[in-house]
């Protein structure tokens, strides 16, 4: 079983995601979706092995990748921030990709609002925002997968 921390979207508030240390020391990976993505780069530091990162629309002159695909146990997981994707208008393009790629799972940030969609045999999950601190607009996603199976539950305030 591995257990996974999804954010997106902190836009400069690190604080936000240092407050998610102790999660990311106990758990096997952090996934950063981008808009912030230099936020986790103390994270990153700490624990190379454990943090992921691609970039968003707003990390300019990002060394991250836009996209990548992660394999845990039997499931594969695309992870991007979604805006190359058009998102905010469907998450039909997105599906489609995952499927394309193989991907039981796609995650997603750019809308700010945390979501759990079933579209085409993929679930597409959005943690939200940590641009806010938890339980003041501020949401993540944990993720636990265990063999083929995969369940997402999200953490702090729902944005929509």
């Amino acid at each position: 079983m591995k257990r996974i921390i999804v954010v997106s979207d902190s836009h400069g508030r690190k604080e936000n995601i240092h407050e998610l240390r102790a999660l990311v020391q106990e758990n096997d990976y952090l996934i950063h979706l981008g808009d912030g993505a230099t936020d986790v780069r103390e994270l990153f530091k700490e624990f190379p092995e454990k943090v992921l990162v691609c970039r968003g629309n707003c990390d300019f002159s990002s060394p991250y990748p836009q996209e990548g695909v992660l394999e845990v146990e039997w499931v594969r997981i695309l992870y991007c921030h979604g805006h190359t994707y058009g998102v905010k208008s469907g998450l039909d393009k997105l599906a489609y990709s995952a499927r394309e790629k193989s991907c039981d799972v796609a995650l997603y940030g750019h809308t700010h609002c945390a979501d759990i969609t079933e579209l085409g045999g993929v679930t597409l999950i959005n943690p939200g925002t940590m641009q806010f601190p938890l339980g003041k607009g501020g949401g993540y996603c944990y993720l636990v997968v265990h063999k083929d199976k995969c369940t997402p539950v999200l953490v702090g305030d729902r944005l929509r």
